[in-house]
């Protein structure tokens, strides 16, 4: 059985649980040790069983739990592996750590296995220093994670072909965003190439590019500022009807973890 379920999504903290049979893995650390043990309890699962924690880059709404989490597991005595981008890894701060804990270090682009899970890497758009997302095989079951993207290049609509549950951005609606009170260099930042996917720009990648095989629909990263859950549900729902689809659509929050997404 395959196990997905978004336990935070905004920027304030992210996090993403997927697992197999045999095999855990988190996928950014944004959240405090406790928040995550909160969390992964309310899904019957615990920090404790965590094979690996993958992050995709950075910034500090997906890391800002990560050196006390690894220092939790070795306090427990059950270390857990961490793979970051090569570039991404020097760029992390160990709070707590007189030299960094050992790290798995991949080049964005790369794949590998982890456990039972087939792992593939991929660049995205984002002004971090070497941010990637990922595309996971697990048990006939292909997931896919793409936030933190300031648009959709072909090269990750390639990777996210074929695939049965994806986890997508759609951070702000344009109008919001333009009169609401960020300072106008942060609106640039986010509206760029290099910032975050509006609702029009994952609408756009659901109209013409979603593949048909789409089961479950996570929509998530949306702005507390700049966008409403109910703006991006019939946004998405009027773009899978034009295209004929209709998978569960999920949109992920901040304060609570998403319904559990088992195959």
């Amino acid at each position: 059985m395959v196990k997905f379920c978004v336990l935070a999504s905004g920027s304030s903290g992210n996090s993403a649980f997927l697992s197999t049979s045999k095999t855990r893995i988190l996928v950014d650390a944004g959240l405090s040790v406790r928040e995550l043990k909160k969390r992964m309890a309310e899904i019957g699962e615990s920090p404790d069983d965590l094979d690996a924690i993958l992050i995709t880059h950075e910034h500090s709404d997906h890391i800002a739990g990560l050196a006390r989490l690894i220092r939790y597991r070795n306090k427990v005595k059950k270390p857990v592996a961490v793979f970051t981008s090569r570039l991404t890894a020097p760029m992390i701060e160990w709070e707590g750590f007189e030299t960094p804990p050992p790290i798995e270090i991949f080049q964005a682009g790369s794949g590998w296995m982890i456990g039972n899970i087939a792992v593939q890497s991929f660049t995205i758009p984002h002004d971090a220093v070497d941010p990637v997302g990922f595309a996971f095989h697990a048990e006939g079951i292909k997931i896919g994670i793409a936030t933190d993207l300031g648009y959709v290049p072909d090269s990750i609509k390639h990777h996210l072909k074929r695939i049965q549950i994806l986890l997508l951005e759609s951070n702000h609606d344009l109008d919001m965003l333009k009169v609401g009170p960020y300072p106008w260099s942060l609106k640039q930042r986010v509206m760029g190439r290099n910032g975050h996917l509006s609702n029009l720009g994952a609408c756009d990648f659901l109209e013409t590019d979603l593949d048909n095989g789409i089961q479950t629909l996570v929509l998530g990263h949306l702005s507390e500022q700049n966008n409403h859950p109910e703006i991006v549900r019939m946004g998405a729902e009027q773009s899978l009807l034009r295209r004929g689809l209709n998978p569960r659509l999920v949109i992920a929050e901040q304060k609570t973890q998403t319904e559990v997404i088992t195959y």
